[in-house]
């Protein structure tokens, strides 16, 4: 009777584990959806259930970054990213967008060194590095002849 048993909950719980996984990548989805038709407190609340479920998931806090930057939240928009890239330190479409959020707060090392970093594992969006370092470099020098 106890082998039974043992089975029984053992086919529980990876029932629930499959379930709770399963919900982390639906709360994601649909995000996404919510994100893509501009409905970004919808969109908030399905991420940040994601993350509930999926406290790893560095893209619901990108997708959680991408909606404060819209509100223009600047410092929940750079938690996330924070906490974006400590799970993911190589994705590059957060450190784009922490190049980005230095560069309003005119914090021109910190777009230095996380430009090095991301020209070191761009793929998709090398170009934009261009972009930010052109942009920083017409501002430093009106900087110096103040």
């Amino acid at each position: 009777m106890s082998k039974i048993y043992i089975k029984t909950l053992l086919f529980y719980l990876i029932i629930n584990i499959i379930n709770i996984s399963n919900s982390s990548e639906n709360f994601f989805n649909e995000g996404i959806k919510f994100y893509e038709n501009k409905k970004y407190e919808e969109a908030r609340f399905m991420f940040e259930r994601s993350i509930v479920f999926n406290p790893k998931d560095s893209n619901s806090y990108l997708y959680l970054a991408k909606i404060y930057n819209i509100e223009e939240d600047q410092e929940k928009e750079e938690k996330n990213l924070e906490s974006a890239l400590l799970i993911e330190p190589n994705n590059e479409e957060a450190i784009l967008m922490s190049m980005k959020v230095a560069l309003k707060k005119s914090n021109y090392s910190k777009v230095k060194k996380l430009s090095e970093t991301f020209t070191k594992i761009c793929k998709k969006l090398c170009g934009e590095n261009k972009n930010i370092l052109e942009t920083l470099s017409n501002i430093e020098p009106k900087n110096n002849e103040s």
